[in-house]
């Protein structure tokens, strides 16, 4: 038997089943007994308002919330830059390995909370939060060690937009290190919010369980648009920004979209981006097929698809894996 309990009314002993994928909230599973205030504090802050209850699996019975209880207002919902993100980046005694993890799951939420409502003001917000992971990546050599390493597969916009993220903002850390004329921090927005025009795309085509028609495929290829003019709306977009979300579908011999650029013409934060946008295309779990594994997809890249990207970067991205 299963009851529907609202996450502020949660109390240690219950047997949750949470509604959103394991890489939507920042657990493990998706059900699991509550032993800690902790837990319920994190699925709150995970955005998550309801959940349902195993009664026979629970320790503690359901006390049913008052009759006034009202689900947050949108002045209460929670922050685009989860409170757990800022507490991990600005904790220095955490171990690289767990402060990545814990970064790779927050900016997951925080890319979440965008798409699901992407205004203006939340675009201004997210930008800050990113600036903050992208300080991190820059400064902390061991951290970003280990984000490279520890990607999430599965697909959806918000964990794709976070692996490319990380993997661009990588690539661009190793190849400006000994310069001073790129701005790193905008850079990073416009790595993480490359997809942000998918956000105008109708959901069933983007979570489509099968290769799209080619009427699908127009209106995909609509996306770096889309992504443009709602940066533009917000006052967010900056030549680093227009470049990487207006190119990250070129290819370096031509036939990518949405301009048929080729070679020198793609900027090269275009060119970073489309090679850690092919890589994470290919390693994740799609609704049609399984990712391929990391060294397989770095052989596919060079052996077959030489044409979408510039070897020089690609050589260079290799090296991010210690290939």
């Amino acid at each position: 038997m299963r009851q529907t309990v609202k996450a502020e009314n949660l109390e240690i002993g219950m047997y949750v089943l949470l509604p959103k994928k394991w890489f939507e909230h920042p657990f493990l599973k998706n059900e699991f007994l509550l032993t800690s205030s902790e837990q319920i504090a994190k699925i709150i802050d995970a955005g998550i308002w309801e959940v349902s209850i195993d009664v026979e699996k629970s320790k503690r019975a359901i006390r049913q919330a008052p009759p006034e209880a009202k689900l947050p207002s949108p002045e209460t919902l929670p922050p685009i830059i989860p409170p757990a993100l800022q507490d991990t980046l600005a904790d220095r005694k955490l171990p690289a390995a767990e402060k990545a993890k814990a970064i790779r799951e927050h900016s997951v939420i925080m890319m979440q909370r965008l798409m699901e409502n992407p205004s203006a003001e939340n675009i201004v917000e997210a930008k800050k939060g990113i600036a903050k992971v992208v300080d991190t990546i820059l400064a902390d050599d061991k951290t970003n060690e280990y984000l490279l390493n520890i990607t999430i597969h599965d697909y959806s916009t918000y964990v794709h937009s976070v692996n490319v993220g990380i993997l661009a903002v990588s690539l661009a850390k190793s190849i400006f290190k000994h310069s001073h004329a790129h701005n790193m921090l905008e850079l990073g927005a416009g790595f993480f919010l490359h997809d942000l025009g998918k956000v105008k795309i109708d959901s069933n085509i983007i979570n489509k369980p099968a290769m799209l028609t080619e009427s699908e495929m127009q209106e995909v290829r609509q996306h770096p648009q889309y992504g443009h003019d709602l940066l533009d709306e917000a006052r967010q977009l900056t030549p680093e920004c227009k470049k990487i979300v207006l190119q990250h579908h070129e290819r370096y011999q031509g036939g990518g979209y949405p301009l048929g650029l080729q070679e020198q013409e793609i900027h090269v934060y275009g060119r970073i981006c489309v090679l850690a946008d092919i890589y994470e295309a290919l390693t994740a779990n799609r609704p049609y097929r399984r990712g391929l594994p990391p060294f397989e997809v770095l052989r596919l890249m060079q052996t077959e698809m030489g044409g979408y990207f510039q070897k020089e970067l690609f050589q260079k991205f290799v090296l991010l894996f210690g290939g």
